[in-house]
């Protein structure tokens, strides 16, 4: 069985209960002179996004929406409640960029409709905060990657995890504040302090 494939940039068909990669990043946060040269040999849809990622790791201009505290943390904790509180996916692996999103997720609902929930959500709460209204905050097309083996599961988990640390943003993935390895630590944190092993800190 596989959730029916939709078309916009690209061609997205997914097959159903397994985990699929998604990123979504700003709204132009890419400048034109990313895009591939013509006369080069074609790239893969990995390549590209591969290309795009470091381009996106590496930025110092172009929105950086992402880097304000509450903003990220708004976009973390709605990226948990769609797992915890509506159940519409199950949640591997999570981390908010300065100016793009990865999340590894097995959807319970169809990809389509939790893309549009998870970015139509956070972009109006997101403009909100910053004052901003008519105005695009996440670009159209997400990139989208279903696994196709455990293997293939793991370096996905691998490479949201060490994202933080390979973009310079912290030195081990748990330190960074807004990402799935992060909020694990504080719920075995909050689980110890209520069994009374270790003290609130």
């Amino acid at each position: 069985m596989v959730w029916k494939s939709y078309h916009r940039n690209l061609s997205h068909v997914f097959p159903q209960n397994v985990p699929i990669f998604f990123t979504w990043r700003l709204h132009g946060s890419l400048p034109a002179a990313v895009a591939p040269d013509r006369r080069a040999k074609p790239e893969t849809h990995g390549g590209k996004f591969c290309r795009m990622d470091r381009h996106l790791d590496r930025a110092t201009s172009g929105p950086m929406w992402l880097k304000d505290q509450a903003i990220a943390g708004m976009v973390a904790s709605r990226t948990e409640l769609g797992a915890d509180r509506f159940k519409y996916y199950e949640l591997h692996e999570y981390v908010v960029m300065p100016n793009h999103v990865h999340v590894l997720l097995a959807p319970y609902v169809h990809p389509a409709v939790l893309m549009r929930l998870m970015k139509g959500v956070t972009a109006r709460r997101a403009n909100q905060m910053l004052h901003r209204s008519g105005q695009p905050f996440w670009q159209d097309e997400s990139f989208d990657h279903w696994c196709r083996s455990v293997a293939e599961l793991r370096k996905l988990r691998e490479y949201i995890v060490m994202n933080p640390v390979k973009a310079g943003l912290a030195s081990r993935p748990q330190d960074y504040p807004w990402c799935s390895s992060h909020q694990r630590l504080l719920k075995k944190h909050a689980k110890l302090v209520q069994r009374g092993v270790v003290g609130k800190t």
